[in-house]
């Protein structure tokens, strides 16, 4: 994890990566009160598609673990925690985080700013967060065009913007990991701030994406969800990565954990 002056938090390996093992709301009440101290720093929520990234692109990897925070979204990794007896305490999703920490903003006079997601996404969320949260700061948005991370021009505009507005925190919906990238490669920028990863949170707001029910995230079949509404695009990540890895995965886990209660036991 990053090396910085940050309060340490407790955490959890599965697989090659260390996640922190808090709640939603310790993450939340973290952020705001690092920055209070005047202590920035970015966050990544690496879901099961991620862990099986993992062992084939150590770059990929390095880059989620050099982050301030990183958390667990899915199901398929708090189970894996519970297997190998070391319980995560909850699943962390950035599409939930953000609202979570808007509200907790709103009330300790924080800003914040959204940048990226699709064309018009982030100024309609901006607005259903504002209406949510009266009293919340919001510093600005801004959508780079695609295929702006290969263009230096747009990559200051993205940084002018930020410069300009200064804000608290910056949720940025790229898409991964153009986002991880985004936030390690820039969060230098506005050091004091905090940069969060968010996928397709700003979508979600807006309602361009319809959330899966409550009994769906809970029973891990989101992904069902999901792929019911973007098969083309999903199909190859779910069917023919995603369930044969994890497979493997969480029975690993669960060899781990048996190999840890004969330890206790012995």
């Amino acid at each position: 994890m990053n090396a910085g002056v940050l309060t340490p938090l407790p955490t959890v390996t599965l697989g090659r990566c260390a996640y922190h093992a808090i709640s939603e709301s310790t993450a939340a009440d973290h952020i705001l009160d690092e920055l209070g101290k005047e202590r920035g720093g970015w966050v990544v929520t690496p879901n099961l598609d991620y862990a099986r990234r993992f062992p084939k692109d150590p770059e990929f990897l390095a880059l989620c673990q050099d982050a301030a925070l990183c958390l667990a979204d899915g199901m398929p990794l708090i189970w894996a925690s519970r297997l190998q007896r070391t319980p995560l305490p909850e699943r962390v999703a950035g599409s939930s985080l953000i609202s979570l920490l808007c509200g907790r903003a709103a009330n300790r006079g924080r800003s914040v700013f959204l940048m990226g997601g699709s064309p018009g996404t982030a100024e309609r969320a901006a607005e259903i967060l504002c209406e949510r949260n009266p009293a919340l700061d919001l510093a600005g948005t801004f959508c780079p065009p695609l295929g702006f991370e290969n263009d230096p021009a747009q990559i200051d505009a993205c940084v002018q913007a930020l410069l300009e507005a200064k804000p608290d925190i910056v949720f940025v919906a790229l898409g991964s990991p153009k986002e991880e990238v985004f936030c390690r490669d820039l969060h230098h920028h506005l050091p004091n701030s905090w940069w969060l990863a968010v996928g397709i949170s700003f979508s979600y707001l807006c309602g361009d994406v319809r959330p899966a029910p409550g009994w769906m995230k809970r029973c891990g079949l989101e992904w069902v969800h999901r792929l019911s509404q973007e098969p083309t695009r999903l199909a190859k990540r779910y069917l023919v990565h995603g369930i044969p890895f994890a497979i493997p995965f969480l029975l690993g886990s669960a060899l781990r954990g048996l190999r840890r209660r004969d330890q206790v036991t012995s």
